[in-house]
């Protein structure tokens, strides 16, 4: 069997295809598989420096949140400090006003010491009211007057007299440092005391008052019942602690002159009709 002659390809036809060299698909393989590894190496790194960014922006998080704290400490801390300085301010002017080194001290501080006689004052006027009125007993009534004499008005030698049914002398009843001999019964027009119970009254010595005596008196208080004077308080001398008498004493001289006159007068008729209450009709006609 004869072969038949090969011809010639056409023009423009096209090639036939021709397996690729071995070692052309081995450089292939190997530039795939480096393309590959490379892509995942760089995956790789971009994930481990998002980790590490996400990392870092948690601690910048955090950092920020310190400082924001710690601003606002501060900013506490300062408005205290500011706090501080204020009340600082304000207590050295109050003790400018009142240690009396300020332009007003001087009058807070009389103001002050005014206010704590007064409460003084009015606290003695009290007492020695409630102590004159606290019983009936007569002579409880005059070692009542005895001790306020003694501890409110400094006296050291004093005297208490009360007139006769008569009133025609006055004698004493009471007295305190000064021998009895020597308060002899008092009658109208002799001498200050007999002045003092009839005027109604009552005088004082100005200056010294330690240096009385029975002749001359440191002080007389009439004591008046209804506009008429039923006795005298005599207070012939006073402790060397109490030079002169100041004005409370004489609030108290006001005080005791009205007080004890009216403490003694019911005392006496106390004693006179003993516990009898009289028939409320009298009480009832005031009505």
């Amino acid at each position: 069997m004869t072969s038949k002659p090969r011809g010639r390809a056409k023009p423009g036809a096209p090639k036939p295809a021709q397996a690729p060299a071995p070692d052309l698909m081995a450089r292939r393989d190997d530039f795939i598989q480096t393309f590959f590894r490379k892509g995942a190496q760089l995956t790789e790194e971009l994930l481990k420096e998002d980790d590490a960014l996400r990392s870092r922006l948690r601690d910048l998080e955090s950092e920020n949140a310190k400082l924001r704290s710690q601003l606002r400490s501060d900013n506490a801390i300062r408005e205290l400090l500011s706090k501080i300085e204020a009340l600082e301010a304000e207590k050295r002017e109050l003790l400018e006003r009142f240690d009396g080194s300020g332009p007003f001290g001087g009058s807070f501080t009389q103001r002050f010491a005014d206010i704590e006689s007064e409460n003084a004052k009015l606290a003695s006027l009290y007492v020695a009211s409630y102590q004159l009125h606290s019983t009936l007993d007569l002579r409880s009534i005059l070692r009542q007057l005895k001790e306020l004499l003694a501890q409110f008005v400094g006296a050291r030698a004093f005297a208490i007299y009360l007139a006769d049914d008569g009133r025609k002398q006055l004698r004493a009843v009471a007295s305190e440092g000064v021998p009895t001999s020597a308060l002899h019964p008092v009658t109208a027009g002799k001498g200050p005391i007999a002045e003092a119970w009839t005027s109604g009254h009552a005088s004082w010595v100005d200056g010294d008052s330690t240096a009385g005596n029975v002749e001359a008196p440191a002080a007389c208080i009439p004591m008046r019942l209804d506009d008429r004077s039923v006795g005298v308080i005599v207070v012939f001398s006073t402790f060397e602690q109490k030079p002169e008498f100041v004005e409370l004493d004489f609030e108290l001289f006001k005080l005791l002159g009205a007080h004890a006159a009216s403490a003694l007068a019911a005392a006496r008729l106390f004693a006179q009709h003993g516990t009898r209450i009289g028939p409320l009709e009298p009480f009832l006609e005031l009505e």
